[in-house]
């Protein structure tokens, strides 16, 4: 008695092929583009940054003094240090393509990685679920 049948792997397989382009795709497209970093705090945007601005420098959001973030001359962007108990935001590491999130729950700090230019209305801007 065998535990999966040729078509089982077959299905796996191709399964892990379409992931595995759709990752491809998601990756490679966006990583090109101009972007910049949305910083919110408790829903509400409250700072956005040029990553392209080729300056290194650590810097706070005036609501909350506990979180600092680290923006560097190559444009990446993390969480550098935090109040937080488990450290999950900082642990994140570099954001630097459109896409990206990193957030810190306890603080109700959220880090969005989004292009240069504006969305229009129809864009999506984040999904959930």
């Amino acid at each position: 008695m065998k535990f999966f049948k040729k078509t089982d792997l077959i299905i796996i397989f191709g399964i892990f092929i379409v992931g595995l382009a759709l990752w491809a795709i998601f990756t490679f497209s966006n990583s090109s583009k101009p972007a910049k970093a949305e910083i919110y705090y408790k829903s509400e945007l409250v700072a956005t940054i040029d990553l392209n601005s080729g300056v290194d420098k650590e810097f706070s959001i005036p609501q909350n003094k506990n979180v600092i973030f680290h923006l560097t001359k190559d444009g990446h962007i993390c969480f550098e240090k935090s109040d937080c108990p488990d450290k999950i935001c900082v642990r994140t590491g570099m954001l630097k393509n459109v896409g990206e999130t990193a957030a810190c729950l306890p603080n109700e700090i959220i880090l969005k990685i989004v292009p240069l230019t504006t969305r229009g209305d129809d864009e999506l801007d984040m999904i959930v679920g």
